[in-house]
């Protein structure tokens, strides 16, 4: 792609020679002719001057130029924004689509869309749905009823049980469980044997959303496990039945969320949360790395970090580690 369509794509200022071919992507540091790179802050002109890259982004502190710089400049507002746009815009343009390969196995009722890919050895069900530009990776396997949207990517051993239904534009990493079972039993008081609850609602995924490589996220018992557009899922994240992530939400590795609980719009959480049955986060708040959050409990404070089990925000949890340190001290 020349340096010019980028500049295009992203609606920017673009100075040096428009015709550039860039390739690939790179570091400033290990950048060749034919890569882009960016500098997100002035204090980086300096190391910027001395890159090879064939384009860098930078922001409007390097509108005047940089001196020693052969580079083409493309000014942007938020240079690391548009360098994750910019480069998702250079794989798109290189992705050729392959067809079916001769190892998948497709069943006859199943709808392709057009430039649709499916790679060795993956299973499409019954009435399965694929949108335009979507690519099935290598091993995966999508149960009866599942519908992809367009522009979608599985990457290798993805399960999608039966009735999941993704939006466009997302991203499953290797070994996702998509539409498992909730963990739902029912006790029979007289003989203390479980029964399993029925396990038969769907799961929804909005557009955009990133889910990370062996995650597992189930299906409703009776209705519907929703994840909301733009959500961005870490490796190893389990989603519990009937829980619904909203907006933009965010959620760092091994973190586990129980059935029922609602995660609301533009919530953080880091890793190794473990948050409990029918919980609801409210908006914007962040939850701590490991901290834990009890259930039925209501986490509310936009921009608030909240630590510990149970957790609290973090001023609260804090002032009780130091008054816990002065009880030591003096019993010391």
């Amino acid at each position: 792609m020349q340096a010019r369509r980028i500049a295009d794509l992203l609606s920017a200022r673009l100075i040096g020679n428009p015709a550039r071919d860039i390739t690939a992507a790179a570091s400033l540091a290990t950048a060749g002719p034919s890569d882009l790179s960016f500098i997100e802050d002035a204090k980086y002109l300096d190391r910027a001057a001395q890159c090879h890259a064939g384009a860098v982004l930078a922001g409007e502190f390097a509108a005047g130029g940089v001196p020693g710089l052969e580079s083409t400049l493309i000014i942007v507002d938020a240079p690391r924004l548009a360098f994750a746009r910019a480069v998702a815009f250079i794989a798109d343009s290189g992705r050729t689509p392959t067809g079916v390969h001769a190892t998948a196995v497709v069943d006859s009722s199943a709808q392709l869309g057009a430039q649709v890919s499916i790679d060795a050895h993956a299973v499409i069900g019954r009435n399965v749905r694929i949108g335009t530009r979507t690519r099935i990776g290598p091993g995966c396997v999508l149960f009866d009823d599942v519908e992809i949207g367009e522009e979608c990517e599985l990457i290798a051993r993805v399960i999608v049980y039966a009735k999941t239904r993704l939006g466009h534009r997302v991203l499953v990493h290797a070994g996702a469980v998509l539409g498992s079972d909730g963990f739902g039993f029912a006790k029979d008081e007289q003989t203390g044997a479980y029964h399993k609850f029925p396990q038969i609602g769907r799961l929804e995924i909005g557009d955009d959303v990133e889910i990370g490589a062996n995650c597992t996220i189930d299906r409703a018992a009776l209705d519907a496990t929703v994840i909301e557009a733009g959500a961005k899922l870490d490796n190893m994240v389990h989603v519990g039945h009937n829980v619904h992530i909203g907006r933009n939400v965010v959620i760092s590795a091994q973190t586990g969320i129980a059935g029922s609980s609602v995660i609301e719009q533009n919530v953080v959480v880091a890793g190794q949360v473990g948050i409990a049955d029918h919980v609801r986060v409210e908006e914007g708040a962040i939850l701590g790395a490991q901290c834990g959050v009890p259930s039925s409990k209501v986490i509310r404070g936009k921009g608030v970090i909240f630590w510990g089990t149970p957790a609290r925000p973090i001023r609260e949890y804090l002032k009780e580690l130091a008054a816990l340190a002065r009880l030591v001290k003096k019993r010391s």
